[in-house]
């Protein structure tokens, strides 16, 4: 048998991503430097008969690695393919996709400028490639697959959950409780038209009498309210009401004791960059746990104290949606690792070769019930070498 042929990876991946031959396999951005490939797994997506022609298949093809007459083997071309992408230093995985079912499993690779003389492989070094630009690519990923903008709210009375919603706005919402419609005249006094007005929930249904005065008390001075405004991919509050307000998150002090939002005065409560930052350190294993997301509102009493948050009259918990999707597409291939459980398994003794073999003679006699009926032989008059009807191949 004649030994792999060797082909630049680079020139012949960018050429099929451009040609749209392989479904799902296309380019994210029109500066052509990130695509996206899918990437079913072995065990949880086993491929069909419409699975055979994909990419995976073509890159075992061009190298040699696969020729005609030789047994389907998608995983094999699958590794194949991973191999070389891993091996060379012209591609970088920005993200691995979620496997799960039903989840559409797939990867995203950015194109890199190459090693000198421009031949693919080399060792596992990067080239050209920092932390600083994974956190970057990974944030036109998220512009690309997830609104930033979203925000999930969540209005607790002492420990019961009262409401919860989903805001969707570019410029971010207000939290209040009033009778007064804000105007464009009374922007100073209510913040930006711009915003989402969400309003708290009334506090008839309490069961409580005392607790149910007492929630009244803090609504009563929450008119002008607390705004959560969105500045890029940062998450910003702006109290505006009489009402004092107490946080915890990931942007806050870690120093203990009560941590107030002061009156008009911006407070940073979420950085996407800094989020991704740390999931990038999670997910290299620099870090034992993934980076925190939520954050925790409580209005007029101080928040961390002594009491357990269940205990606080009025509480907001916000959850911007991308870092939630973000930390579940990467915690759920991580947390399924193979590499971080200790399985045990002994060595094949020469009944599970015999094991093995069946398979291999099973999955080849489902490969051929699965194969198109063999065509007639072309006539005399037809020349082995004639092309088929249609356009010259490229």
């Amino acid at each position: 048998m004649d030994p792999p042929r060797r082909v630049r990876l680079k020139p012949w991946l960018v050429a099929q991503v451009s040609s749209r031959r392989f479904p799902g396999l296309r380019w994210l951005d029109p500066e052509q430097r990130r695509f996206v490939i899918p990437w079913g797994h072995a065990t949880r997506n086993p491929p069909g008969p419409q699975d055979h022609d994909t990419i995976f298949k073509a890159w075992a093809q061009e190298t040699g690695r696969f020729r005609a007459g030789d047994p389907p083997d998608p995983p094999r071309w699958k590794a194949t393919l991973r191999c070389a992408l891993n091996k060379s230093r012209e591609f970088r995985l920005l993200l691995d996709g979620p496997r799960a079912s039903p989840a559409q499993p797939f990867r995203v690779y950015e194109l890199c400028e190459g090693p000198p003389g421009g031949a693919d492989g080399g060792d596992e070094d990067d080239y050209g490639c920092s932390g600083e630009e994974d956190v970057s690519q990974l944030q036109k990923m998220t512009a690309l697959s997830i609104d930033v903008t979203d925000l999930e709210l969540k209005f607790q009375y002492r420990g019961r959950q009262v409401c919860a919603l989903t805001v969707s706005n570019p410029h971010g919402c207000r939290l209040f409780h009033s009778s007064l419609e804000p105007t464009r005249e009374q922007e100073e006094l209510f913040g930006p038209l711009t915003l989402e007005q969400v309003p708290f929930p009334a506090p008839d249904a309490i069961p409580n009498e005392k607790q149910r005065f007492y929630t009244h008390q803090l609504l009563d001075v929450l008119d002008r309210g607390l705004i959560l405004e969105l500045q890029g991919q940062d998450l910003f509050a702006l109290r505006l009401c009489q009402c004092k307000v107490f946080w915890t998150g990931p942007c806050a002090s870690p120093q203990p004791g009560p941590n107030p939002i002061q009156r008009e005065t911006r407070t940073k409560l979420f950085s996407l960059e800094g989020f991704l930052n740390g999931l990038i350190q999670f997910q290299k294993g620099q870090t034992p746990t993934p980076p925190p997301f939520e954050i925790f509102l409580c209005f007029g009493e101080e928040w961390p104290d002594q009491k357990p948050k269940e205990k606080k009259l009025i509480t907001v918990q916000v959850v911007p949606v991308a870092a939630r999707l973000l930390l579940e597409m990467f915690s759920g291939e991580l947390s399924w690792s193979a590499d971080s459980i200790p399985l045990q398994i002994s060595h094949p003794d020469l009944k599970d070769r015999m094991v093995e073999q069946f398979k291999e003679l099973h999955q080849l006699w489902q490969s051929h019930q699965r194969l198109p009926p063999a065509q007639p032989p072309p006539g005399p008059s037809a020349a082995p070498w004639a092309l088929p009807p249609g356009p010259l191949p490229h």
